[in-house]
């Protein structure tokens, strides 16, 4: 008998796993996602598009607990839920109408990373490795039993855009690798030990500030975890709003020092004048890669054109 399963879905890791179920012959009655926010930049992968290429009826209410939701539900009939990058969490009630589970897919390896921004909370704090979690749902985020997990490396340069790309392929393989089991009823459920983990809130824009007292390593790792499409980290320049997108680490171990922007011969070699360096109150320096005030990249030359041969004050 073919199992049918209501999904609640979002962003890239929703339309890859939605692809998955269909694949396995999972009947999808009913797809669950969101309208877009006009504030964010549509980066990914829609939902909605992929279920209309794949037939699939689908709604994109703005309270699943919504009566005409619950309902839609009810009449779907399903075995299972599933919840794919949904931003909400699914009340008691919904869940409950699944009477195989409700299961999530969380980008991390559980327990660690419960909560909001899994992706870049990892990348900021320069964890080498996360992944994608299935799991089963309760009344607290990312807390049910575990199913199966799928892990992925972090380099050191990775921005969070880049891991989200390698946690994404990671949750395909975790579903379809686990999903046959799952349909047979033979899954393992794994204790998820919420003690033994850790369990972050929500970012903003304002998060993304740099605090120049840090050292280049925990500044470096700021940037790549909110570099584009995410806001991207922020600071001034001389007393000018600028936004740093990108770096690389050049040493972590030089002294601590006033945090200032080096340019061009005094950012290394003689001979090198396209060269930005940061150096950090708190130790170290940073190759700056990609530098913005107001709203244009810079290079050494036009920095030294609008400023003069000298540093600049980071703040």
């Amino acid at each position: 008998m073919t199992a049918r399963a209501v999904v609640f879905a979002y962003h890239n890791v929703g339309a890859r796993c939605l692809r998955v179920l269909r694949a396995h012959g999972v009947d999808v009655p009913l797809v669950v996602t969101h309208d877009d926010d006009p504030s964010e930049i549509q980066w990914f992968e829609r939902v909605a598009e992929v279920a209309d290429d794949l037939g699939l009826h689908w709604m994109a209410p703005l309270d699943a607990n919504a009566t005409n939701v619950v309902a839609a539900i009810e009449h779907s009939a399903p075995d299972f839920l599933f919840s794919f990058h949904y931003r909400r969490m699914l009340p008691q009630k919904v869940l409950s109408l699944a009477p195989r589970g409700a299961l999530n897919m969380h980008g991390s390896l559980l327990p660690h990373y419960r909560g909001r921004a899994p992706v870049n909370w990892a990348v900021l704090n320069g964890e080498r490795e996360t992944g994608a979690t299935l799991h089963y749902m309760n009344d607290k985020p990312d807390a049910g039993d575990i199913v199966a997990q799928q892990a992925v490396p972090i380099l050191p340069d990775d921005t969070a855009q880049q891991v989200s790309d390698k946690v994404t392929v990671a949750a395909e393989i975790c579903l379809d690798r686990v999903l046959p089991a799952l349909l047979a009823g033979t899954a393992p459920r794994l204790p998820n030990d919420i003690a033994r983990g850790s369990y972050f809130g929500g970012r903003t824009a304002a998060d993304g500030r740099i605090d120049w007292s840090q050292g280049a390593r925990r500044i470096h790792d700021l940037v790549r975890a909110v570099a584009p499409p995410y806001p991207g980290a922020f600071t001034d320049v001389a007393g000018v709003p600028a936004r740093i997108l990108r770096t690389r680490v050049l040493d972590s171990t030089s002294k601590t020092g006033a945090p200032e922007l080096l340019i061009g011969n005094d950012a290394g070699a003689a001979s090198v004048r396209d060269r930005i360096v940061a150096r950090c109150g708190g130790g170290g320096t940073l190759r700056v890669d990609v530098l913005e005030l107001d709203g244009q990249t810079q290079t050494a030359a036009t920095l030294r054109a609008r400023f003069g041969e000298r540093t600049l004050p980071l703040r």
